[in-house]
């Protein structure tokens, strides 16, 4: 369990995303507001080392904000299975060894 100790793990917490122009981005300045095509009784997605991991919602008690987790994530089963493909006509993530002749 020592090695866990020095263990280190950002965890992100998504509330909503934006798209704008790199020039827009710019031109702002300190206080600015980016609005979200999101609310706070929207579904939030928490990463971890930017992978996501679960879900949950944001819980405002008093003049605390708090994330409740509602729903984990599973793994993908293309990062469990070596040699899985992804989409139609896509590549082998894995290629098999070749026998030298």
């Amino acid at each position: 369990m020592a090695v866990l100790d020095n263990l280190q793990v950002d965890v992100t917490v998504v509330l909503g995303r934006c798209r704008m122009p790199l020039h827009m981005l710019l031109r702002m300045g300190r206080g600015a507001v980016i609005e979200l095509e999101a609310s706070e009784t929207d579904m939030v997605e928490i990463l971890a080392n930017d992978h996501p991991i679960a879900r949950g919602q944001i819980v405002v008690t008093g003049n605390r904000i708090s994330v409740e987790v509602t729903e984990l994530i599973r793994k993908a089963e293309a990062q469990r299975e070596p040699g899985l493909s992804i989409g139609d006509g896509a590549m082998p993530l894995f290629e098999p060894a070749h026998e030298p002749l």
